[in-house]
This record gives C-alpha cells, structure tokens and sequence, in this order.
C-alpha cells in the first residue's frame, strides 16, 4: 500500500488542477492536455516523482480523461444534431492510425524530447489561439482520399505527442475547409475519443521503471490523477460554461493564448536546460 504521506499531496494537488482544467474548459472550449499534461509534469515532478519517463505519465493520464469527457461531450453534441458522423467515419481509421504511432514513438522518447515537442506545438498553438481567424480557407469541403488519410492520422500522431484530443488541431482544420465552427467543435469531440482509446490502450502496455513513478500507476495511466481528474471536471466545468453565458470570450481567450504560451514556453525551457 503507498504511503499516504505521498498519496494526500498528490492528490491535494490533482483537486485543484481538475477544478482549474474544468472552469477553462467550460469558459473557452478549450482545455484538455494544453493544461492538464504541463500540470501533471509540474505536480508530479514538485512531490519528487521524476524520471526519463515522467512525460509517458503526463501524456497517457492526460489521454485517459479525454475518453470520458468526450463521451459526454459527443452525446451532449449529438443530442443537437451538431455532429457530422459522416466526417468521424472517414477520419476514424486515420486518426487511430495516428494515435498508436504516437504512443509508439512516444514510449521511445525521454521526457526532455517530450517536453520539448510539447513546448514547441504549444507554443504554435497559443499563436493560433490569439491571432487565428475564421475567415481563413484552403477549400469548401472537406479533403479525401489519400489528403484525408494523411491529415487525419497527423492529427492523431500530433494529439498524442501533446496528450490531447486532437480538438486543438481539427476545429481550425475543419473550419479551414469550410466546416461551420459549431459543427467543427461538436465533431471534433469525437475525434477526442477516437484518439485516447487506442492510444490510452497502447499506453497501458508501456513498461515505466518502477523508480521516480507516482504510486498506482499502471502502464503509463495514474489512476488516482485520472479518477480526481474526470471527477472534478465534471463537477466544475457548468461552472465555466456558466460563466461563459456572463463574460465575452474573445478577450478571455487571449488570455488563455498567452498562458499556453508562456507555459508552453517554460516547457521548452526546461527542456533546453535553461
């Protein structure tokens, strides 16, 4: 049984990222890895749980609570008629395609590599985020054939490399092929699902030296992060979502640009050894 002198700050620490992870994600839509996989490396790395593999951890747990949230968020989608099924189908082999080389490449890399391909896509994607447009366009409908297969099992690849959804890179790729923004967002929680489930099933077959893990850790997955997570977002993200009904989202998500910026930027940092 772990000693609960490590378990309580552990989880002290999970209450409060699930709680934040669920206000952002109600408030702006945007959420998932982009904080929760810099919060687990930054918790788990204060309470002394280091290793080459601490980012394998960040990024499997990140992925096992996107199974549930997307789950609630396609249904919650579905019952609006907002998603395009049509879309998922032909995306879905490419996208798990993607997201098992993910795993695959992933499970090789130390922690610092991670960090630093986090560092940089997030980066990229704050920039998005802040200075982004919905006018911008490569086509009116959405690519086929050998175009679809590759962009889809890219978004796949990338999302696990982060320990996201994929949201973050298809709403703008579905909005950029003329895709509705409200229809790009409710189907790009699917593309959420059809990520983390095989990669989170990869990532339970990762083998993590036992030294420098956090405690109930199996494969890549940590059980108590997961559990805390999926329950405080779930509890806290009506807040957000509250709020976003309240407040005008266009300067709060730039705000949140910058955020992902600086933490992204302080992963890469890091990963310099600066």
């Amino acid at each position: 049984m772990p000693d609960l002198s490590l378990i309580l700050p552990m989880l002290a620490l999970l209450l409060a990222i699930g709680a934040v992870a669920g206000v952002i994600a109600g408030l702006l839509g945007v959420g998932g890895g982009l904080i929760l996989v810099p919060a687990f490396f930054y918790a788990f790395t204060a309470l002394g749980y280091d290793s080459p593999q601490i980012m394998q951890i960040c990024l499997a747990t990140s992925l096992s609570t996107i199974i549930v949230t997307s789950v609630r968020s396609v249904l919650a989608h579905h019952a609006k008629g907002a998603v395009d099924w049509t879309i998922l189908r032909g995306w879905a082999p490419g996208l798990m395609l993607g997201a098992v080389l993910g795993v695959l490449v992933a499970a090789g890399l130390r922690s610092v590599v991670l960090q630093g391909i986090f560092g940089v896509l997030g980066v990229l994607a704050g920039g998005y985020l802040a200075f982004g447009r919905a006018t911008w366009r490569l086509g009116e409908a959405m690519p086929g054939g050998a175009l679809r297969a590759a962009l889809s099992s890219g978004v796949g690849f990338l999302a696990v490399l982060m320990g996201i959804g994929g949201g973050l890179f298809g709403v703008p790729l579905m909005t950029v092929y003329g895709q509705a923004i409200h229809r790009a967002v409710a189907t790009a929680a699917g593309f959420g699902l059809l990520i983390a489930v095989p990669s989170v099933i990869a990532f339970l077959l990762v083998d993590i030296a036992p030294e420098g893990r956090p405690p109930l850790t199996i494969g890549a997955v940590n059980l108590p992060a997961f559990a805390v997570i999926v329950a405080m977002t779930l509890l806290t993200t009506p807040l957000g979502v509250r709020l976003a009904h309240r407040l005008d989202p266009k300067p709060l998500r730039r705000v949140f640009a910058l955020f992902a910026i600086v933490v992204a930027g302080n992963m890469l940092r890091k990963a310099a050894g600066l």
